[in-house]
């Protein structure tokens, strides 16, 4: 339950797409992939539960939240264990990113220390971003820029710009997953004085967010090929357009909790979706070639 397993997509997306692209042009190492995907879902988990422990200690998961239980809010599980079970996640992060810093460059430390940091911060430490209306901001750099951009570096070592354009539909669609996350607490969220990006918004604005969320994915998906890089087979991704007009009227229309809970396992299956579609379109289209 604290690890949240519908908010995973997040964390393997990106490593799809990233290694797509270095597997399109013929680079591909199976020990550099298993490492960064086990290191992302690592970093995703213990993440979800730094944020449970910090929640409850905060205040934030009251009796009367919409979403899932959370477990030490709801004294399923001791706050010492949810802390011992967040390090000991970060620690096995730690270790895959240890193998990639060996395979593929010192550069590496830095960007895993900061995915980890920001796990943290986001609702630990003394001011912490998820409360200031950041988060947002922050999922879209990590589970999009640096999670595509890392993938494929770990694989050719390597930055072309491709890369980070890439990774700019599947940052908005992490995005979106939190959007519809907070959308959900926004009352609680208010009370408890996290200030959400939702909160400062409001309700009809936020769901108006969510919508250029997407829009903006689908708009971005082939911005390569329209730039005059790989093809066409980049539009595979409007494929699932239908899926994301579906769960688009359901975060836009209803504000209960069992209906937006659906809709942010439905995003997150989008954003998964919507990848491996991305990805298989890079591969497709040849890739990158350093």
């Amino acid at each position: 339950m604290a690890a949240r397993v519908r908010t995973l997509p997040a964390a393997v997306a990106p490593v799809l797409v990233g290694t797509s692209l270095a597997l399109g042009a013929g680079t591909f190492h199976p020990l550099a992939f298993v490492a960064a995907l086990l290191g992302a879902i690592f970093i995703q988990v213990g993440t979800n539960l730094s944020n449970d422990y910090s929640d409850a200690r905060r205040g934030a998961d009251t009796e009367d939240r919409l979403g899932p239980v959370r477990v030490t809010a709801g004294g399923l599980v001791p706050p010492s264990q949810v802390l011992l079970a967040t390090y000991a996640t970060f620690g096995l992060a730690v270790a895959c990113g240890a193998y990639l810093v060996a395979v593929a460059g010192p550069e590496l430390l830095a960007v895993g220390a900061a995915s980890i940091l920001a796990g943290v911060l986001y609702t630990g430490g003394p001011r912490p971003y998820g409360y200031e209306g950041l988060g947002e901001v922050f999922v879209f750099l990590f589970f999009g820029i640096v999670a595509v951009a890392g993938s494929y570096f770990v694989q050719v070592q390597a930055l072309p710009w491709q890369a980070f354009v890439c990774a700019v539909p599947v940052g908005l669609l992490a995005s979106a997953i939190l959007v519809v996350n907070n959308v959900r607490d926004i009352d609680t969220d208010r009370r408890a004085g996290k200030r959400t990006l939702a909160v400062r918004l409001g309700r009809r604005r936020t769901r108006v967010l969510y919508g250029l969320l997407l829009a903006g994915a689908f708009l971005a998906a082939p911005l390569p090929w329209a730039l005059g890089s790989m093809s066409a087979w980049l539009l595979l991704t409007w494929l699932v357009l239908p899926l994301a007009a579906r769960v688009l009227h359901v975060v836009r229309t209803r504000s209960d909790g069992p209906a937006l809970n659906r809709a942010l396992a439905r995003t997150g299956l989008l954003q998964l979706a919507f990848c491996l579609l991305y990805a298989a379109g890079i591969i497709a289209s040849g890739g990158v070639t350093a």
